[in-house]
């Protein structure tokens, strides 16, 4: 069972900037869209950027201008630069893919476990 796996998680003050990664576990023959969406305690999971194959990205407004997303088709490997962190963007980070694992299979999506991002002084 091919799975997504991040990290990169961390505290940080505000103002400072984490780099997230996500990366398959295993082979996978394609992947379309990679993206990122975070769940903070209480709250729904909410969608923060996504990146397709041909490099057209999307961001929430809440982030725009401060996180950026990209990918290196190579090795599917998706990141999420964030810099001047606030406190309401502590949340746990969850990569997503779109992708099939051999050119016969269907696309199916693939999720990775999370990792926690914290902004506090």
């Amino acid at each position: 069972q091919v799975q997504l796996v991040e990290s990169g998680g961390g505290l940080v003050q505000p103002g400072g900037s984490l780099r997230l990664s996500c990366a398959p576990s295993g082979s996978i023959f394609s992947i379309s869209t990679m993206d990122w969406h975070r769940q903070a305690p209480g709250e729904e999971r909410e969608f923060v950027a996504s990146i397709t194959s041909i490099l057209s990205t999307n961001y929430a407004d809440s982030v725009k201008g401060r996180f950026t997303i990209s990918r290196t088709n190579a090795n599917n490997t998706v990141y999420l630069q964030m810099n001047s962190l606030k406190p309401e963007d502590t949340a746990a980070y969850y990569c997503h893919a779109v992708g099939r694992r051999t050119y016969l299979s269907a696309y199916e999506n693939y999720w990775g476990q999370g990792t926690q991002v914290t902004v506090s002084s």
